[in-house]
Parts: structure tokens; C-alpha cells; sequence
């Protein structure tokens, strides 16, 4: 359960993840170890370019806000999932998978070839009973939805990622290779390692993106809370890039880590 805190509810304000949960969502731009502890999340997976207008990234994430603002949205109608409160939609995170050998977020030679697990946080009242109901409720409303809500592109997973290491990336994603470089010195001074999944030892043990499953993808993630056998790069992001200058952009960038052997 959530430590709400007390002044906000009654004052009948939102509940903001990002704000209750700091150490998870305002990272410093000095590298920081950081536990993660288990959370619900829509989550939906492909492999494609995310800047193609109109591609299977676009699409799949069209599906995945609109589940999460459906969810948000319960308030205005006559169901509401039991022990609903209002909150402000966490934002937008992603995994990201390189095929053969680790991806580390810093060499991108084709990005078409990159696959991808999207996510938005949910409330814990957001359980399998209530994600089914909201579903329905999502291809009522955009009934262009039904064929890939049908098809189990949208999942509900819940996880943990454990020990961690992140840091605040400011400016343009493009540059964030000179981030996740310093992320490592930081890690490899701390006596840890980064604890990323080489190619091979993805669920199926695939040898290349393009061989990414993105069912079997979202099932090793679906650990009811654990932390799963495939850990990934992870982004944040704390700005949209449709309104925000790329200058002014920032994103958590987080590796898992592990003990040094």
C-alpha cells in the first residue's frame, strides 16, 4: 500500500507518484545506487525504429496511454475499480533490448533494429479482475483498440527490478551516451557490475533483436513481484518530447547491478 500523505488527501489533491516516490523518479545527475522495490505496470513490447510516424512503437504506445488513462479516467464514471483514488499517470518508461550482447543504451547503429518494452506504472488496485474490466472499457471507447487489445498485445506484468544503479540524463536523447558512461564509471567504482541480459540469455535464448518475442518477453517479466531472470537497460521520461525541447529533456537512465564475482 501507498503512505499517502495525510495534508495532500484531505486537501483532495492527486496522488503523484513521481513526487512520493523521489528515489525512483528524481534521480540526481550525480549516479546513485537505488533498491526497486515490486510494482504493477501495463506494459506492451515490439521491435522498430520509435521515431517512424506511425509505427509499431507508436501504435503499440497509443494502446498503452490509452489503457492508462482509461484506468485514470474511472473516476468520471458510474464503475470504479475498489479501492480506486485519484492520481496523476506516472510517466512513461521503457526497456530496451540490442539483440547479440548486451545494450548498454550507447552504441545505436540501426535503430529499426532495436526492441522495446513500454510501460506505465498502475496503481495497485489495477489487478488482473480490474485490467480485464478496463480493457473492455478501452474498445468501447476507441473501438479501433479491439484488435490488438484482442490479440494480448497490452499486458498487466508486475516485477521488481532490485539492486540498481541510476542517473538524471539532461538534453537530448541522442546524447545520452556520455550519461550511461558516467553511470558505469560510477557502477564499476562501487565494486558492482552491470547486470544487463546478453543476447543469448533472453527467454528463448535468442541470438539477435530480430529474433525478440515479445510475449515470451512480457512473461519473463511477469514474475507476480520478483525480480525477473532478463534484467534491461531502463529509461525514464520525465519530459515529452512533443512539447519539450530536446535541451530540456530529462530522463532517469537505470542499470541493474550485481556483486562483482
Amino acid at each position: 500500500m501507498y503512505a499517502r500523505d495525510p495534508a495532500a488527501e484531505e486537501a483532495g489533491m492527486a496522488f503523484d507518484f513521481k513526487k512520493e516516490y523521489r528515489d525512483l523518479y528524481q534521480a540526481k545527475t550525480k549516479p546513485m545506487r537505488v533498491e526497486v522495490p515490486a510494482m504493477t505496470f501495463a506494459a506492451v513490447a515490439g521491435t522498430g525504429d520509435p521515431n517512424e510516424e506511425g509505427g509499431a512503437y507508436a501504435r503499440e504506445l497509443a494502446l498503452l496511454y490509452g489503457f492508462s488513462y482509461t484506468v485514470k479516467m474511472a473516476k468520471m464514471g458510474s464503475w470504479q475499480p475498489d479501492g480506486y483514488f485519484d492520481y496523476v499517470v506516472p510517466p512513461l518508461e521503457g526497456l530496451w533490448w540490442g539483440g547479440a550482447g548486451a545494450f548498454d543504451g550507447t552504441v545505436i547503429a540501426d535503430k529499426s533494429a532495436l526492441s522495446w518494452v513500454s510501460l506505465i506504472r498502475q496503481p495497485d488496485f489495477v489487478t488482473p479482475d480490474v485490467f480485464i474490466k478496463v480493457c473492455e472499457l478501452l474498445v468501447q471507447k476507441k473501438p479501433e483498440l479491439a484488435v490488438p487489445v484482442d490479440r494480448g498485445d497490452l499486458r498487466l506484468v508486475r516485477f521488481a527490478e532490485g539492486s540498481c544503479a541510476q542517473v538524471m540524463h539532461r538534453g537530448p536523447y541522442d546524447d545520452e551516451p556520455a550519461t550511461i558512461a558516467k553511470l558505469s564509471s560510477f557502477i564499476e567504482s562501487e565494486g558492482l557490475v552491470t547486470d544487463i541480459a546478453e543476447g543469448g540469455e533472453s527467454p528463448a535464448g535468442h541470438e539477435a533483436t530480430r529474433d525478440f518475442d515479445a510475449t515470451e518477453m512480457l512473461d519473463a517479466l511477469d514474475v507476480h513481484g520478483a525480480v525477473p531472470a532478463v534484467r534491461l537497460h531502463h529509461e525514464i521520461y520525465l519530459g515529452d518530447p512533443r512539447r519539450t525541447k530536446p535541451e530540456n529533456l530529462k530522463t532517469v537512465i537505470r542499470h541493474p547491478v550485481s556483486a562483482l564475482v
